[in-house]
């Protein structure tokens, strides 16, 4: 038997996760870091919690697993998207903090970009629209700030997200590199070229010698360093989280779509070798690159998904655990028309309000607390049911087989059970929740020959329980109907702008 370990570096948190060849999880370990907020709206990551945690979580999984370390075929990495570092190439010392993901210090880069009339060429060649969420802005605001572009230019400087960070520390010979999915998040990356695009590079002054080498997903980039494990094993797949959980829940084929529903939800769509432009508030993006052939995807993003329920538990004091929502949920029909509209951030897609704000319509004398928990449950599988619209549309009206879902709030039976009736196709859960470290592993499977081809990697995905659509149609029609009402309440509400 052989093994396969996935590196899941996130965002609070770093895991490692140890499977056997057949897809079967032998043990996992966790170690969350400390959150820096330097100002309101800004966010950031000591680089040394990163990586020391992920290292210590890798340690601590093979020792729970009790795995022999010589049957541990390879390892892939897989992790937060567009969070952003930099480095000496001599020292190999970070320059400043990881600079997160959702970090908004530049915005007022974005702000130009969108003012000289950037947006359009942004958007063909990366597929993506500008904002502070991606990490080319994040890297010039570094340059600029810390007055390094000379620097840069001299090749003395490393540019990385948390892939490219954890290679260059962990693997021998310190590559330089990142996976096409991971390149394409950082509004840099030209989806059709498939290479750094000088335009682009121009645009935000940015040197293309502080860049890293794209490689395939499933690749080995290098061993990792010996004294970790006590060998040399292969590091062979880098995939940025929701790429790796689409590899993990085998949509393979076009019109294939999953859905990770963590602290917000995450919808990808394959849309096979050719990217597809969304004309419905998406995002087009890599699914993976394999033996340099790219696979594209349609994204859309729900801010508020778990951390509905977390504000049900935490703020509003109407849970004590996020396990609790579901049977409090189903001790009532329904909601006796109670919509929550979670619009606590703004709205993301396929809306992109940043002045919507969370609303709370439809409530009588009668609504009590299992109307308005309900109410949040039903809500995160309503913004789920947009995406889904949308890229439906975006594939001219071609509806999917199914949905697959996956991540922690996927385990909530009654969500699953009312997703599958609002979008009235089969809702699929895999025995696997953790699809991302699993998409990662058999992308690290692919990259030493462990797996012939995707099709065979595919054979160690295990569906679990399909949940059929159940409501009527005139059910349905009104309860969307209602949805569509609240959100349009909740629309543009911020005044002071």
């Amino acid at each position: 038997m052989k093994y396969l370990i996935a590196l899941d570096q996130g965002t609070t948190s770093s895991r490692a996760i140890v499977f056997d060849e057949n897809g079967r999880t032998m043990a996992s370990h966790a170690i969350e870091f400390k959150q820096h907020y330097p100002q309101p709206g800004w966010v950031e990551h000591d680089p040394d919690d990163i990586l020391n945690t992920q290292v210590e979580s890798l340690r601590k999984a093979v020792e729970m697993s009790k795995v022999d370390v010589r049957d541990i075929a390879a390892i892939g990495i897989t992790n937060q998207r567009e969070t952003t570092l930099l480095w000496e190439k001599s020292t190999g010392r970070c320059v400043h903090n990881a600079i997160v993901w959702q970090c908004r210090r530049t915005a007022p880069y974005v702000e130009k970009l969108i003012k000289n009339g950037y947006s359009d060429v942004i958007r063909k060649k990366t597929g993506l629209v500008p904002d502070a969420y991606f990490s080319g802005t994040k890297l010039a605001y570094l340059l600029d700030t810390l007055n390094l572009r000379e620097q840069a230019k001299r090749g003395e400087l490393c540019f990385g997200t948390v892939d490219t960070f954890l290679a260059w520390n962990l693997v021998e010979g310190r590559p330089h590199v990142t996976d096409a999915t991971n390149a394409g998040r950082t509004m840099l990356f030209n989806l059709h070229t498939q290479e750094w695009d000088d335009e682009l590079l121009e645009i935000l002054d940015i040197p293309r010698e502080v860049l890293p080498e794209v490689v395939d997903s499933a690749h080995v980039i290098g061993n990792l360093r010996p004294e970790i494990l006590g060998r040399p094993i292969p590091v062979a797949a880098m995939a940025g989280d929701q790429h790796a959980s689409l590899f993990g829940q085998a949509c393979f084929e076009p019109g294939m779509v999953k859905n990770t529903y963590g602290t917000g939800c995450f919808m990808l769509m394959n849309t096979g070798n050719l990217p597809v432009e969304s004309t419905n508030g998406l995002v087009t993006t890599m699914a993976w690159r394999l033996n340099g052939e790219p696979t594209y995807a349609l994204e859309g993003s729900v801010f508020m998904g778990g951390a509905t329920v977390q504000w049900l538990r935490d703020e509003m004091k109407l849970i004590n655990t996020s396990a609790e929502s579901e049977q409090i949920a189903e001790s009532v029909p329904d909601t006796a028309g109670v919509y929550l509209v979670p619009a606590f951030t703004g709205l993301g897609a396929p809306y992109w309000d940043m002045y919507s704000r969370g609303t709370i319509v439809g409530m009588t004398r009668g609504t009590n607390r299992a109307h308005i928990v309900r109410a949040a449950l039903e809500a995160i599988c309503y913004q789920s049911a947009d995406l889904f619209k949308a890229m439906v549309a975006d594939r001219g009206g071609r509806m999917p087989k199914q949905l697959n879902v996956d991540g922690g709030a996927s385990a909530n039976s009654f969500m699953m059970q009312f997703q599958s009736d609002i979008l009235n196709v089969p809702v699929v859960r895999p025995v696997v929740l953790e699809t991302t470290a699993l998409g990662a592993a058999l992308l690290a499977g692919i990259g030493v020959g462990l797996y012939e081809s995707k099709e065979q990697a595919a054979s160690m995905v295990t569906p679990d329980l399909t949940f059929q659509p159940e409501m009527a149609k005139i059910d349905r029609d009104r309860a969307l109907h209602g949805w569509k009402r609240a959100v349009e309440r909740s629309r543009d509400w911020v005044e002071d702008k």
